[in-house]
């Protein structure tokens, strides 16, 4: 037969136009291409034997021959791939390592560069490295090793002797103990050694699982991490364990911070907390207003220079986070000069992360309240931060002994036009008396009497506390003392502001300079009043 071709045309030609395989023989008949790889498959992977049955070439895997070298064992070879010489790793790690810990330095591409190898871990760390202290090489690694026992830490019978007797000595004592405060009540029992004091449940406000997977949504879409401050109190408002998980997780991403709320506090405490907490990330001072704002000119520069700083990208995503009644929305209204987002001052407004438009490349984003869980938090803590209603409180009369200790005295005074309570900071077994004195006394100059002619303590105490929150009654946590500076008072700092103010204009023997709110920090340290934009 002839080819295939000649098969076609014959068919062609006879009018043979039934379907059928135009293959004819001599063109594999029977068999093509994936049939013949498919059989082939089962013969491949066998030993290749002569005639005598012998093994001529083993089978595929099975070869006991040593292997040949396909490329040639040069070190050239290997001149593009990641190595570094100790020398170069040590200068690498002393570049590196002081720009890293520097706040207002920014690494770009971190992941092009080996960060790993500024936090190898110290090899005396790991629990491993001095096991023979405990145990002898024998029992550790020889033949008659005892490893899958309990290790202790106890190299002879008399440390292990005198371990057991301390742990013993110890449990006996608490024992005494327990049940010398069952007797008493356990009015005196120790919240962080034994027990945790039991809270209402108004007071694990901002810790459900869902408002958590909206910080998690906000922290995985944002280039840069806004962490919004409360000046009267930073220390209490920072979520350090957020913190850590950015640091840790999300190292390519920026962390700032923006104390908001500078304008219910002195200057120089405003200025004490941007110069402690620049120390670890980039911080301005900022007061929300759409109206009359202050830092919005800084922060808004800032996010222009992240902008730049990413040009690759179209656009950039900036999250707002932080402890309920922060500020959030507030800043982010004030940026936009409009109101965008929903903003009351009570926790628990914003319930979703929203997207908001600032320009062309810069994107805010708007995230829910979180608080932390922690154990040293008490409930007066919690409810001073704003992260629980006042009105949702029962007995908040409780509560007002821990503000009088905040606040001054002259500024309940001057603001309520009341005085002659107990004077507590003489004596503190007062205080109890001088908060039922102070509730008493503005409850009945405002005329709030129950039945009976008895005053309002409830209410009364309701409103002093939401005073206290929304910054009508002044009160600030101190900052803590710089010890590169010697020790001075707000006014020494304002008087030696207004010194070099009054020298550079070259006015110092006839007139004083204006004073102008401190709200940063120069690079060399020395404090300068800065005018917002």
């Amino acid at each position: 037969m002839g080819t295939q071709k000649k098969e076609k045309s014959r068919r062609a030609r006879q009018n043979d136009t039934k379907d059928g395989n135009l293959r004819v023989k001599g063109e594999n008949f029977y068999r093509d291409a994936k049939k013949v790889k498919h059989l082939q498959m089962y013969k491949s992977g066998r030993a290749v034997r002569n005639a005598q049955g012998d093994i001529v070439q083993a089978a595929a895997l099975q070869s006991t021959d040593a292997p040949t070298a396909r490329v040639d064992p040069n070190r050239r070879w290997f001149g593009n791939t990641r190595v570094i010489a100790q020398d170069a790793l040590s200068h690498f790690r002393q570049a590196m390592g002081e720009r890293k810990k520097d706040s207002y330095q920014v690494l770009l591409r971190r992941n092009k560069l080996p960060m790993s190898l500024l936090d190898e871990k110290d090899k005396t760390d790991s629990p491993t490295s001095n096991i023979l202290e405990t145990e002898s090489y024998q029992h550790a690694f020889g033949p008659k090793q005892q490893r899958k026992k309990p290790r202790v830490a106890a190299s002879n019978l008399e440390e292990l002797a005198e371990l057991s007797a301390s742990d013993s000595t110890k449990y006996s004592e608490k024992q005494e103990l327990d049940s010398t405060l069952g007797l008493m009540g356990g009015s005196f029992l120790d919240k962080e050694d034994y027990t945790q004091e039991a809270k209402e449940a108004i007071f694990h406000k901002g810790q459900s699982k869902r408002i958590w997977n909206e910080l998690y949504k906000v922290i995985d879409s944002s280039d840069v991490v806004i962490h919004v401050l409360d000046a009267r109190d930073p220390i209490g408002t920072r979520c350090e364990t957020v913190e850590k998980f950015i640091r840790e997780e999300c190292p390519h991403k920026h962390l700032i911070y923006v104390l908001n709320k500078c304008d219910l506090v002195p200057t120089w405490v405003a200025a004490a907390w941007v110069k402690h907490l620049s120390k670890d990330y980039p911080t301005l001072a900022f007061h929300a207003s759409i109206t009359n704002s202050f830092g919005k000119g800084s922060l808004i520069q800032l996010l222009r220079q992240f902008s730049s700083l990413h040009s690759d990208r179209k656009q950039i995503s900036v999250g707002f986070i932080g402890y309920p009644n922060t500020g959030k929305s507030s800043i982010i209204n004030t940026l936009r000069r409009k109101k965008v987002c929903t903003v009351a001052p009570v926790p628990g407004e914003t319930k979703v992360w929203q997207y908001i438009t600032l320009m062309k490349k810069i994107f805010l984003i708007d995230c829910p309240g979180i608080v932390p869980p922690s154990s040293r938090d008490t409930e007066s803590d919690i409810l001073f931060r704003g992260v629980v209603r006042v009105e949702h409180v029962s007995n908040p009369e409780q509560y007002i002994p821990d503000m009088l200790q905040k606040c001054e005295r002259k500024h309940l005074e001057r603001t309520y036009e009341i005085s002659g309570w107990s004077k507590f900071e003489e004596d503190i077994s007062l205080l109890e008396k001088a908060s039922i004195e102070f509730i008493e006394l503005i409850a009945r100059k405002q005329g709030r009497l129950l039945k009976g002619g008895e005053p309002d303590e409830s209410g009364v105490s309701k409103q002093i506390l939401n005073d206290f929150n929304r910054g009508k009654i002044p009160w600030f946590t101190a900052p803590p003392k710089d010890e590169d500076s010697d020790k001075k008072t707000g006014e020494d700092k304002r008087a030696e502001v207004k010194r070099k103010r009054a020298e550079r204009e070259g006015k110092l023997n006839n007139a004083v300079a204006e004073e102008t709110p401190i709200v940063g920090e120069a690079k060399d340290g020395e404090w300068e009043g800065i005018k917002d934009e």
